[in-house]
């Protein structure tokens, strides 16, 4: 079993202030693979205070330099790819062939794009022609609190450190204690790539006590967490009395709205993506809304691609999902599909147990209901698990208003082949992100929501502005 007990803090590996032992466990067989440590209080404080006395130099540091640092981080994050994908599949359940394409690919991609944004990033502007003295200078805003989930682990942290990196800020990471094994690697990347003491630090906790303790910290200038919505909320309340700048992104409960004349692949492509990475992603499009016109076959479709939907170990090659995280998120999505069953909504495909032949790992055989109603909790809340709700409807404002029906506005997803639809709806629908027809988002665009799917935007020019300062400057000389 490895050993992560230690924490990383102003530049080394320490042992933690007191010991609190975790185990890691394996979602594909339930057994411990790891043991780290809870920090407390004293290790919290530890990485604040070197992360605080670091900031200033740190921030007067050239942008090309710290620019320059990412660009290493970036080669080792490359050259210990399969080290990364590994870990990932081990604490979180991705299939090792997904891990080492999507998962540890979604980190290298981002911190690339991120670094396309800092070429042309100005950090000093001038206001414009009719005011020639006054500038504006984007500045850090300080030391930054990261608290990550286990579901997309380097997606999550490299979306967060790269940027603060670029805008001069420093940082203590909280990963999650569920999946914490790719964080830590990844600590040993900053070191091997040598940013200095005390820019990035990492404790490993829960959120009840390094998150809390974050949150709440009168050194800490900004938190920038993923994870639930009820999190999110105690995250804000706890950072309010610092007056703390708050990044959320947090659920969803996507609606993926297919009209009568959408293409052939349509609800085989929305189906997939449901229950791709085991259904445990924030955008997943879980609603399927579908026009009565093709209400029945698409039904039959999405059925045919959950039962060829293969489920299987972690370690296993193939283009299998694999188990959910732990033993609590698997007992949650059997209840909720339990709960959907007895609710009256109508069992496809899939239900409550393991797949045939499982006995033992946290696996959820891919589900599928039909003649849902936007008010059956399967509908309404976010089961993170391989579950699809297939949702009828008549006319274009039934679906817009179904969409729209939630507390949630992450991501929304439209299929029609009506180009004024397209625009029209697009529109109409609250949601920090629509895609359309399967043409997913570019390289630099925004990650974020509405509603209670948090504030803030990860990716691109704004997620650097998320950790930057705004000072208007004027009499600034020639």
């Amino acid at each position: 079993m490895l050993d992560k007990r230690q924490f990383y803090i102003n530049g080394a590996w320490v042992d933690p202030a007191a010991k609190n032992d975790c185990d890691v466990i394996d979602p594909s067989n339930e057994e411990p693979c790891a043991v780290i440590s809870l920090g407390g209080q004293a290790d919290t404080d530890a990485a604040v205070a070197a992360a605080n006395a670091a900031f200033e130099g740190w921030a007067e540091t050239p942008a090309a330099e710290r620019i320059g640092l990412v660009k290493k981080v970036l080669d080792v994050y490359t050259a210990r790819a399969g080290e990364m994908a590994e870990a990932m599949s081990l604490e979180m359940g991705a299939p090792i062939d997904f891990a080492k394409t999507a998962q540890v690919g979604a980190g290298s991609w981002h911190i690339s794009n991120f670094l396309k944004v800092a070429e042309t990033f100005q950090f000093d502007q001038m206001l414009g022609d009719h005011a020639p003295s006054n500038r504006i200078l984007y500045e850090p805003i300080g030391v930054v609190g990261m608290i990550t989930p286990w579901n997309w682990p380097m997606n999550q942290v490299t979306l967060k450190v790269i940027p603060a990196m670029i805008a001069g800020c420093t940082m203590v990471l909280k990963p999650s204690e569920v999946a914490p094994l790719s964080s830590y690697l990844f600590a040993e990347f900053m070191d091997e790539a040598g940013v200095p003491a005390g820019v990035f630090n990492l404790v490993n906790g829960d959120g009840a006590g390094v998150g809390t303790q974050l949150s709440v910290h009168p050194d800490v200038a900004m938190i920038s967490f993923t994870g639930s919505t009820r999190a999110g909320t105690a995250i804000t309340k706890n950072a309010a009395d610092s007056l703390k700048r708050v990044s959320l992104e947090l659920g969803g409960k996507g609606a993926n709205l297919i009209f009568a004349d959408a293409d052939d692949k349509a609800v085989k492509r929305g189906a997939r993506h449901c229950f791709q990475n085991s259904g445990q992603s924030c955008n997943a499009p879980t609603r399927m809304l579908v026009q009565r016109d093709v209400y029945d076959d698409a039904i039959a479709i999405a059925r045919e691609t959950a039962e060829a939907t293969a489920v299987g170990p972690a370690s296993q090659s193939g283009r299998h999902i694999g188990p959910v995280v732990s033993e609590i998120q698997f007992d949650k999505i059997q209840g909720l599909i339990q709960t959907g069953i007895d609710e009256g909504a109508r069992l496809v495909t899939g239900g409550t147990g393991r797949p045939d032949g499982m006995n033992r790992g946290y696996y959820v055989r891919p589900t599928v209901f039909a003649d849902v109603n936007n008010d059956m909790t399967i509908a309404r809340e976010e089961i993170f698990g391989p579950v699809l709700s297939i949702i009828p409807f008549e006319t274009e404002e039934e679906a817009v208003q179904i969409a729209n029906d939630t507390p949630y506005g992450l991501t929304n997803y439209l299929q029609t082949q009506d180009a004024d639809r397209l625009t029209r709806v697009s529109r109409k629908l609250r949601a920090g992100m629509v895609e359309m027809n399967g043409d997913g988002l570019g390289a630099g665009s925004p990650f974020g929501g509405m509603k209670h799917s948090g504030n803030g935007r990860e990716g691109g020019i704004w997620g650097l502005e998320d950790f930057l300062e705004v000072k208007a400057v004027s009499g600034w000389p020639a």
